[in-house]
């Protein structure tokens, strides 16, 4: 799992794929990845991964991919980093979310602003729900842009749900919009602060809107012992606006004083009552909130990368326990982009503070 002598980078193993492709088309390397279950009675590539490089198809221009027989072994060589309106239909294999999460980092770079629509589950199946990436990643990601555009990232950088659509079938969509940068800034955030206000939304489509009351009753049970400032919103989706099948979620987000984000989110699946989700999520919740650390354990790899690709300047973050994404993700951006951050733990917890100096990498458009 290193970079060759040559320019080709080579992984093997189909987990972290996404990350691998993303991370070689910022690096302007070809990667090959091999050994992709191979083992298995279906051995290759799953059908949204082979969906996840299509879609990195429709973002970049001049990217070849080339899958062997077995769906074993793929080759991706990048291209440019286009942008412009995508449309894409995720299936119902995974939710929108798992599609989302590294395309999102490609977007303040390309050549063209991006209009990025995806079709399919929004909330469940394992993966991050429409609103956590929209109260969560979003703001994540503007944390790195730069301080000229912040007065634009209101309108430029949005999230909207257009439908809602749970699991099985899903039937929902998304719209994402992403202003150009010509360059990120480094991040400085090493105080966590203390928590200040909860927010949330629980979330009904094609059941009673009563559901959505039972489990702003339930986390509010828990929740209002901890804190004061909580707001739960009810959001039901009626008509075609709520996709295929019934379902309800709920997703919920504390910041803190210097706004940082916690988040937990809980998805209804058979026999689970809407107090259970509830619960589930508030007590998700508090458990994010005690492990600490300036950045949601969720968005890790997407701050790493982010610091990675940074002004060649030093760049800063605290972050609670890594997760074995964020140490993976640390073990990838040095062979692909030969960032190495250093890592010094702070006494008395499980929090660390990781330090780092960006490669400086450049978006299309030009600075002012």
């Amino acid at each position: 799992m290193q970079a060759d002598d040559g320019r080709l980078l080579r992984f093997s193993g189909h987990a972290y794929f996404r990350q691998r492709l993303v991370l070689a088309t910022f690096a302007k390397r070809a990667v090959r990845i091999d050994k992709i279950r191979p083992d298995d009675e279906e051995p290759g590539i799953r059908d949204f991964e082979a969906g996840f490089l299509r879609l990195l198809e429709k973002v970049t221009n001049g990217s070849t991919v080339e899958i062997n027989y077995t769906g074993t072994s793929v080759y991706y060589s990048p291209g440019v980093i286009s942008g412009g309106p995508v449309t894409h239909d995720c299936g119902v294999s995974r939710a929108i979310g798992y599609y989302f999460e590294w395309i999102v980092l490609l977007a303040p770079f390309a050549k063209q602003e991006m209009s990025l629509t995806l079709r399919g589950i929004t909330t469940g199946m394992g993966d991050l729900g429409a609103d956590t990436l929209r109260t969560v990643m979003l703001p994540t990601l503007a944390m790195f842009m730069p301080l000229d555009s912040v007065s634009m990232l209101a309108s430029a950088m949005e999230l909207r749900i257009v439908k809602r659509g749970a699991p099985p079938q899903g039937g929902g969509e998304i719209f994402f919009r992403a202003p150009l940068v010509a360059q990120l800034r480094p991040l400085n955030f090493v105080e966590a602060g203390r928590i200040r206000k909860i927010r949330g939304i629980a979330s009904a489509v094609r059941v009673s809107p009563q559901m959505s009351n039972r489990m702003i009753d339930a986390a509010r049970s828990v929740l209002n012992r901890y804190i004061p400032d909580l707001y739960l919103f009810s959001d039901v989706y009626r008509g075609d606006e709520s996709g295929k099948s019934p379902g309800f979620a709920m997703s919920l987000v504390a910041s803190s004083t210097t706004d940082a984000l916690h988040s937990a989110e809980a998805t209804s699946s058979p026999g689970v009552t809407p107090e259970d989700i509830g619960l589930q999520a508030a007590r998700q919740l508090l458990n994010e909130i005690q492990a600490g650390g300036c950045v949601d354990r969720s968005q890790q790899p997407m701050a790493l990368v982010l610091m990675a690709l940074g002004p060649e300047d030093v760049a800063k973050v605290r972050l609670s326990a890594l997760t074995p994404q964020a140490i993976q993700c640390l073990r990838d951006i040095r062979d692909a982009l030969g960032v190495v951050f250093k890592i010094r733990s702070i006494p008395e917890s499980d929090e660390h503070v990781l330090s780092c100096v960006g490669i400086g990498f450049r978006g299309y458009k030009r600075a002012n």
